[in-house]
């Protein structure tokens, strides 16, 4: 069991983008394409069969329902439904290969630290980061692209994370 849950792109918000190919709350048009680089989806967390899987790129702010202040960004999902990660499944397998970025924050925003891993060694450098009380919630980012990949939160701590996270992904203010 570990202390943390991992929170993937809500099946509303992908499901959303599906039906209408227009990005939560902001509306931007989505675009669909066979994939060129290995994602991850971010509703299953797995990684894309790069020129065969097919994919649908749209404009998500991972900060929604959690700060007040926007940070929208690109992310992919399978073109085809899929199985959403399980919070409770710890660290998405297929990412541990990757250079992944973790970046602790407080409430506001705060950017409290942030650690950079390479070596699949990830589980322990989680635990660390929360262990600091000054940490809400860790966002996975790939290091080499820089896109926002999953949160990761406290288990038995801010329970309303996780439901604010089934909401629609974003608000646009435009």
């Amino acid at each position: 069991m570990h202390g943390y849950r991992v929170v993937a792109v809500s099946d509303r918000t992908a499901d959303g983008v599906r039906k209408t190919m227009k990005s939560p709350g902001y509306g931007h048009p989505a675009h669909t394409e066979t994939a060129t680089g290995y994602g991850p989806c971010r509703q299953c967390l797995r990684t894309f069969a790069i020129g065969i899987d097919r994919r649908i790129l749209f404009t998500y702010d991972a900060f929604y329902g959690k700060e007040d202040l926007p940070l929208p960004g690109p992310v992919f999902i399978h073109e085809e439904s899929c199985e959403r990660y399980a919070e409770g499944d710890g660290f998405p397998a297929d990412l541990l290969a990757h250079r992944l970025t973790l970046n602790a924050y407080g409430r506001g925003r705060q950017l409290v630290a942030s650690r950079y891993v390479s070596d699949g060694l990830v589980e322990a450098e989680v635990e660390r980061l929360l262990a600091d009380a000054n940490v809400d919630y860790i966002h996975v980012r790939d290091t080499v692209a820089g896109c926002y990949d999953f949160c990761i939160e406290r288990t038995g701590r801010n329970e309303n994370f996780s439901e604010i996270s089934q909401a629609n992904g974003g608000n646009s203010h435009e």
